[in-house]
């Protein structure tokens, strides 16, 4: 499963002072669904992603560090390296 980069994307939210409102005054949303989508709580779309990353002036080349990144489980990859 692939979510957002919560602490991420909140930091650049600080960074650029804007709040949870402004995001879903952009996105056409409500706030609280805006509060959803960063928590990962409900899924956010290509065409969210996209418009979120420029508000925050995200880099294309930084997009995937943002948004959709891999979830991680329990495992780690150190943990994988000797003791099955």
């Amino acid at each position: 499963m692939k979510l957002l980069n919560t602490s991420k994307i909140k930091g650049k939210l600080a960074e650029r002072g804007l709040t949870q409102k402004d995001v879903a005054k952009a996105l056409k949303i409500a706030q609280p669904t805006v509060n959803q989508k960063i928590n990962n709580v409900r899924p956010m779309d290509l065409n969210e992603a996209e418009k979120l990353a420029d508000l925050l002036h995200i880099e294309p080349e930084e997009f995937q560090v943002y948004f959709f990144t891999p979830k991680l489980h329990s495992a780690t990859k150190e943990d994988s390296g000797g003791k099955k």
